[in-house]
Parts: C-alpha cells; structure tokens; sequence
C-alpha cells in the first residue's frame, strides 16, 4: 500500500509526541521506505567495469545510515497529494549526492572511516576517492533526471542549488579550522548550508514533485530548514554526551579536533578564568588530546551550553512542526510530525 496524502481524520500531531501504537506503524513504513531506497540504490549501478571506479561506488552506497534525506522527499510528496512511485528517483538522487559530499569530507577531513568502515581514500587511494565522487554527482543527476514531473526543471534547479550551498558550507566549516574568532551567527550559516539546505532540498523537491502548492512548498522548505539544523546541533551534543555503543564510535572528537560547534562556540562566549583559558586552548591549538576531554565537557556542564543545546534542537523541531501544521491533514504529513519526534530523541 502506498500512502496517496489524501486528509484522513484520527491523526493528531499532539498524540505523537507519547508512544502508541501508531509509532510503531510509522517506525515500520519508514523501515520500508527505507528498504525501497536501498533496493534502489543497488539497482542504479548497472555497470561493474572498471572495477577499480565501481567497486568502491558500490561501497559507499551499500554503507546504510539513516536515510533521512530520501525520507523526507518520499514523505514530502505524499503529505501534499503525490505517491512513493513519482518521488522516488528524486530520493534516491538526493542520497546519492549527499554520499558524494562524504566522500569528499572525508577526504578533507583525513577521515579512517565512516559508519564502522574504512574511508574511501584509506581502503583505495585519494585519487580514486575524488574520482568516485563525481561519479556520485553524475549518477544523482542521472537518476534525479528519470523523475516524471512537470515541474522537473524546477526540481533540478532546487537540487543544483543544494549542491552549490553545500560546497559553500563545507568551505566555511574548513575556513573555521584557522578562524579563532568563529561567531554563533557564522556557525548558522555554516550548518544551514553544509548540513540543512540537503535537508531543505529533499522536503522541498518532494512537494514540488508531488504537485504541491506555492505555500505548501514553502511550509516543507522550512520544515526541512529547521529539522537540518536540529540535526546538526544534536550531532554536536552526541559528540560529548552519548552513550559510545550507541553513538558507534568513540565521543570527544569534536573536542579533540578543535572543532567550533554550537557548545564550543557558547561556552567560549560564557565561561571565565582558568575555564576560558582552557577552552582558548582548544581554539587557538586546533583542539586537545584526549585527556582534557573530561575537563572539556566539565565547562560545557558548568557553563549551561549542554542544556541550551537541548532548547536549541527542541525549538528548531517545534519550528519544524508548526510548518506542517499549515499542510493539510494526510497519514504523510503525521509521519512527518513522527519524523521529527524521533530526531529529537535519536542517540546515534
């Protein structure tokens, strides 16, 4: 059965935010949507020569994750009147490219792996790395091509304008490295491009797929605009208070590498004495060794920036959802609001 974002009555966004019932049937279709883009993602490879480009193509997209960007368009079509089988070439493109941005952070970044698994660049070379990214880019395209709307030029300029915002945000955040003086309003920009405008991508081309309205297509945009940047202040509080089994990998890299998120950011603008002087520390040098991590995440505590996180990501989610409740009633639009509520409380 595919959901046709046809009003239903019984869905109440006020009801999600406790468990239900209805939570697990959301948690199952968005496992089978999830299930779609895999298939999908394999199949879009029709080629295996030569190996050397392929095979590690293969490689990343077989390399799972959350799938949040695909979701959103699939989910977003449908919450304005549109189907799975016309979103999805569309989603499957977005996750393509947002996989060619991580190919080539890595690389950037000099990243050993991702998601439990060695880089590109580390298990083959860095010029095979750069070459399967642009692959990447040319596969999206290719498939984002095969979508059948009659606003297709306008989701191919959505799309392109990601990519283009994307590189801009990557090349803030590696500006940031040798910036002391990064601001809290420079920090925005830098996520609302390198990790919220895919995000905005996907919700928005799903309603323009899915035929929707001039306001509807803005109500997703920035549903989408918030939703990305409470994912990136979460993967900034993951980083220093996560449980290590869940979070799947060791917490304090942030920390170690100097990193300047949303905490580093705040505590710097609030802490004093022998904490501010710690915390210059880590800006000024790049960041630390593992040994202060503690000492780190002690000012962070102190100085509040732990809590104001959490009220920044509940708030940026809160925007999020008063966005969908301008859409109309739909089982899509209410997955949505799920959506969100387990964003807000994801520990990985």
């Amino acid at each position: 059965m595919i959901y046709k974002g046809r009003p239903s009555a019984g869905f109440e966004p006020d009801n999600f935010l406790q468990p239900n019932a209805s939570m697990n049937s959301y948690a199952l279709r968005y496992q089978h949507y999830k299930n779609i883009v895999e298939q999908r993602l394999q199949r879009c490879i029709a080629k295996s020569e030569p190996r050397t480009l392929y095979h590690p193509v293969k490689y990343v997209l077989s390399g799972g994750g959350k799938r949040i960007r695909p979701l959103l368009v699939i989910l977003s079509c449908e919450a304005v009147g549109g189907t799975l089988r016309y979103a999805v070439n569309a989603a499957v493109a977005i996750e393509i490219l947002h996989n060619f941005t991580l190919v080539h952070d890595d690389i950037m970044d000099n990243a050993s792996s991702r998601r439990g698994r060695a880089t590109v660049h580390t298990r083959w070379d860095t010029n095979i790395a750069i070459l399967v990214g642009d692959e990447l880019v040319a596969l999206a395209y290719r498939e984002l091509l095969k979508t059948n709307s009659p606003h297709i030029a306008r989701v191919a300029d959505i799309f392109t304008e990601g990519v283009v915002e994307v590189c801009e945000g990557q090349m803030y955040d590696k500006d940031f490295e040798t910036r002391n003086n990064v601001s809290l309003n420079d920090y925005m920009l830098m996520i609302g491009k390198k990790t919220g405008k895919m995000v905005s991508v996907a919700s928005e081309m799903g309603a323009v797929i899915g035929g929707g309205t001039a306001s509807e297509a803005r109500a997703l945009k920035l549903y989408g605009t918030h939703v990305g940047r409470a994912f990136q202040i979460q993967d900034d509080l993951l980083d220093v208070i996560a449980d290590e089994k869940e979070f799947g990998k060791a917490i304090g890299g942030d920390i170690v590498e100097g990193k300047k998120t949303f905490l580093l950011i705040e505590a710097y603008s609030r802490a004093r004495g022998s904490d501010k002087k710690l915390l210059r520390t880590v800006i000024t040098r790049g960041g630390t060794s593992r040994k202060h991590i503690g000492a780190v995440r002690d000012i962070y505590e102190r100085c509040g920036v732990i809590d104001l996180a959490r009220q920044s990501i509940a708030k940026n989610i809160a925007h999020a959802n008063a966005q969908l409740s301008r859409l109309r009633k739909s089982p899509a639009r209410e997955m949505l609001f799920w959506f969100s509520h387990m964003l807000l409380n994801r520990n990985s």
